[in-house]
């Protein structure tokens, strides 16, 4: 493994409890990062802590609830110092249904937690960046934002928006933080717990679509996502980063 020095720097995860999360913390605590793991699963959280040591804590936090993610991030800046580092990871499939079957309650569900969690949760961090004159945010999209996956309209949809976000947040810092980025990664699908979500035949296509035939690992995941989050990276900004194994078309 590379080293990626993120000594002493303060970081929040969404959604950190397990797979790309829990893959990131683990990597940023090996860099020298204090770490603060977010998800509405206290049992999992407990697990992550336990298996990560010292430089961790949790919080159960549900990041589509405004007053919930202000609460939490005056919580954690009283714990960490200072936020240097958000990745915005929380999210979830929804079923895999054509568009014209899709439960539209559902396809809420997916976008307040795949899109408008992640404005949530950038917009209460990133005053406290721009006051230190720091911050790295890197959101967690997927290539399914670039190309569109079928009978996945809705995380399609939100994770095409996190990428528009991504472009918008990270020129608006531009000009008033430049220190502070804002870029997005788009994996091909890695095999976690968002699986469970999806069926058999969704999961065979996926894989099917990748040059390299096989799914993308978290711990490759986590490695650009840490090299984004630190001082090395600082010229990209509002960048959309592929890690798709050969599959992202532009």
């Amino acid at each position: 493994m590379n080293s990626i020095n993120l000594h002493q720097r303060g970081a929040i995860i969404t959604g950190g409890a397990r797979g790309i999360g829990l893959a990131c913390a683990a990597r940023m605590v090996a860099s020298g990062a204090h770490v603060m793991l977010w998800d509405i699963d206290e049992a999992a959280l407990a697990r992550a802590r336990a298996s990560l040591g010292a430089n961790v804590l949790t919080s159960v936090v549900d990041v589509t609830n405004e007053s919930a993610v202000g609460k939490a991030t005056a919580d954690a800046v009283a714990a960490l110092g200072k936020i240097d580092i958000l990745v915005n990871n929380a999210g979830i499939t929804g079923p895999n249904v054509s568009l014209w079957n899709y439960p539209p309650d559902d396809f809420r569900n997916v976008i307040a937690l795949d899109l408008v969690a992640p404005f949530l949760v950038a917009r209460a961090v990133v005053p406290g960046m721009i006051a230190s004159g720091y911050g790295r945010i890197v959101n967690i999209a997927s290539v399914a934002g670039k190309e569109g996956n079928p009978n996945a309209s809705a995380y399609s949809a939100a994770k095409a928006g996190l990428i528009g976000l991504t472009k918008s947040l990270g020129k608006e810092l531009a000009s008033v933080a430049p220190n502070v980025l804002c870029n997005c990664v788009t994996p091909a699908a890695a095999e976690t717990d968002i699986f469970k979500q999806m069926t058999p035949e969704h999961i065979a296509f996926m894989k099917s679509k990748i040059p390299m035939n096989r799914f993308v690992r978290v711990e490759e995941i986590a490695a650009m996502v840490a090299w984004l989050a630190s001082e090395d990276c600082s010229f990209s900004t509002g960048g959309v980063f592929d890690i798709s194994g050969g599959r992202a078309t532009y």
